[in-house]
C-alpha cells in the first residue's frame, strides 16, 4: 500500500519547503504515545536513510521510516484550512482501530 498526500496537502508541503529553503520532502512517522498507543510525527525530510521508504504524491516526496510503515500503510494525509487559526493536517488512516478521547493518539 502507498502513503499519499491529497493535492491540498502536497501544495502546502511544497510551499513550506520553498519557504524553508531546503529539504527533500515530508517526513511522516509514528511514536509511542498517549493512552491509545501511537501518535503521528510530521517533520521536514532532509535526507533519506537506509531505514526509510520513499513515496511520491503530487510531486512531493514522503519519507517513512521502516518502524512506522506498518502503522501508516495506506494513509492519506490532507491539509485543511478553515481560517487563519484553524488549519492543519488531517490523517485518514485505514489501519486505525481506535483513538483516544482527546484525539492525540491511536491504536492499530
Amino acid at each position: 500500500m502507498a502513503v499519499a498526500l491529497t493535492e491540498n496537502a502536497a501544495k502546502h508541503v511544497a510551499s513550506m519547503l520553498q519557504k524553508r529553503g531546503s529539504g527533500i520532502g515530508l517526513r511522516l512517522g509514528t511514536r509511542k504515545s498517549g493512552c491509545s498507543g501511537f501518535a503521528y510525527v510530521v517533520d521536514y525530510a532532509d535526507a533519506v536513510g537506509d531505514n526509510d521508504t520513499v513515496f511520491e504524491s503530487h510531486g512531493v516526496r514522503i519519507v517513512v521510516d521502516r518502524d512506522s510503515l506498518e502503522q501508516l500503510e495506506g494513509i492519506e494525509v490532507d491539509y485543511l484550512k478553515s481560517n487563519a487559526i484553524n488549519q492543519g493536517f488531517e490523517f485518514r488512516n485505514p489501519n486505525v482501530k481506535d483513538t483516544c478521547g482527546c484525539g492525540e493518539s491511536f491504536s492499530v
